[in-house]
């Protein structure tokens, strides 16, 4: 994951790009980077912040930077932004997304033009922005160069570009799965992923980038180069989880969308409780809006000790994750003893932190356990945005109960009916394995509702397999499929 912000202004942009980037601090909990264009040229510095908060890594560069013009970039893939130098001028690059093909890309470059790329990182890596970059290098131009590598990429990858002659470009994902959002103020144009940037900056929405829509941005305009697709698949999951909840994306607010969830999480599967609280963060607005349609108190058996400890999916290794989960969540004994209790979470991915928080409100005395999850069951890993650190599809709770009792090569469309029995006979497996008195998921067309964008408009990949980028994998079985194949 990760996001991303560009501040174009007349007067000195740093205090708004420093800010801007902090905003997105919620999407990344390895590197920060910042690159201003001054009166020598770039300045750039490039922080580790697993440890530290981003504004803490960086507050002796916002002293010393000066310019009005930059790009910030909050990254879980690369140290970035990338100061390129190439036939195109030089360059400060940013990306967000995953290059699913990243490999084939590499071997592609190497066999036919024999270009060179340095590791990233000391764990042999490539810099996946370094690999845009040399796409973007091996046309004639910014806009041709952006053109092909969108061609080229699988996956997404929106960008920013800032040339040395002070020209600044910004595209969002040839399918837009990624937000890219322009703010407008006084002699300024900020770029941002996460709109919750805008108001406490003194910005007002200008417009949002349409899928694979490119624009070069001066303090008073956006200028469009390549024009918005027609096909979109923005990342559903940013209303369920990672979006911030005073962002809106498409016109469509998170925190209203997951009040909407819960909502209807009460009206499919009610159940007789004391109290329903939120798995923190993102689960507490599921849990006010499964509360507000049900009538159900709303209580916090579970608060969050948020000064130091990050989202529990960013780190990739599994007993820091468990770690995490763990301590981060600190009970409150009178909430929870002797009572019947619903929980609102956003998704089931592994099930491992769930199973142990179960256990903890068992020994802390609880009576039931009722879990409500604001999303369908995941059946496909993400390919698109990376917003999970899954390895492999085994790493899903569902597979695994899938290939126990199907063996390799199982139908997994089986499992997309939630009035079917293959989807029942899974859930309740799940539920037993937690260890919980009841479990239910939203349907995948009660979450669409609670969005309020068509289906056609969003990426439901992970939950029933539909890739807009290549149609044959719905199979017809998708509600509103707007691809017309065969079953």
């Amino acid at each position: 994951m990760g996001g991303f912000c560009g501040v174009v202004s007349k007067t000195d942009c740093v205090a708004d790009l420093f800010f801007g980037t902090d905003y997105h601090s919620h999407l990344g909990t390895q590197r920060g980077g910042m690159a201003v264009l001054g009166e020598r040229g770039f300045q750039r510095a490039i922080h580790n912040i697993q440890n530290a908060p981003f504004r803490s890594k960086f507050e002796d560069d916002f002293s010393k930077f000066s310019g009005c013009v930059g790009l910030g970039v909050i990254s879980d893939t690369d140290p970035q932004p990338l100061i390129v130098a190439s036939h195109l001028g030089t360059y400060a690059l940013v990306t967000v997304g995953v290059l699913t093909n990243i490999t084939q890309l590499m071997e592609e470059m190497f066999r036919e033009r024999r270009i060179q790329f340095q590791y990233s990182t000391t764990s042999g890596v490539v810099s996946p922005t370094a690999v845009v970059a040399a796409l973007i290098d091996s046309q004639s131009s910014f806009v041709e160069g952006v053109k092909y590598a969108q061609s080229r990429i699988e996956g997404s990858c929106s960008l920013m570009i800032l040339t040395e002659s002070g020209h600044f470009y910004a595209a969002r994902d040839r399918y837009g799965r990624t937000p890219v959002i322009l703010g407008e103020k006084r002699n300024s144009i900020l770029v941002v992923q996460e709109s919750c940037a805008l108001p406490n900056l003194g910005y007002s929405l200008y417009r949002e980038l349409g899928p694979g829509e490119m624009v070069e941005i001066t303090p008073d305009s956006a200028e469009t180069l390549i024009p918005a697709g027609q096909e979109m698949a923005i990342c559903s999951f940013l209303w369920v989880y990672y979006g911030y909840p005073a962002s809106t994306y498409e016109g469509r607010n998170v925190e209203m969308a997951r009040y909407r969830c819960g909502g209807a999480l009460a009206r499919r599967n009610p159940v007789e409780a004391d109290s329903v609280g939120g798995v923190p963060d993102s689960g507490v607005a599921h849990a006010l809006g499964y509360s507000q349609e049900s009538g159900t108190r709303y209580a916090r058996p579970f608060v969050k000790y948020t000064p130091t400890w990050p989202r529990s999916f960013m780190p990739p290794d599994q007993k820091q994750r468990d770690l995490i989960a763990q301590m981060k969540l600190i009970p409150i004994p009178g909430l929870i003893k002797g009572k019947r209790l619903v929980f609102c979470d956003d998704s089931i991915v592994r099930g491992t932190q769930l199973r142990q928080q179960a256990k903890r409100l068992y020994n802390d005395g609880v009576k039931e356990i009722h879990m409500r999850i604001a999303c369908p069951p995941l059946l496909f890993p993400c390919l698109f945005i990376n917003f999970s650190r899954s390895k492999s599809v085994l790493d899903l709770a569902t597979r695994r109960y899938i290939q126990a009792v199907e063996g390799e090569n199982a139908d997994i469309s089986k499992y997309l009916d939630p009035d079917g029995e293959p989807y029942k006979a899974m859930v309740e497996k799940i539920r037993s394995d937690l260890g919980l008195t009841s479990l239910a998921f939203q349907r995948l067309d009660d979450l669409v509702a609670s969005i309020g964008l068509p289906k056609e408009k969003l990426c439901t990949y992970c939950w029933d397999g539909r890739d807009v980028s290549k149609p044959e994998t719905c199979k017809g079985r998708c509600a509103g499929c707007v691809h017309h194949c065969n079953p």
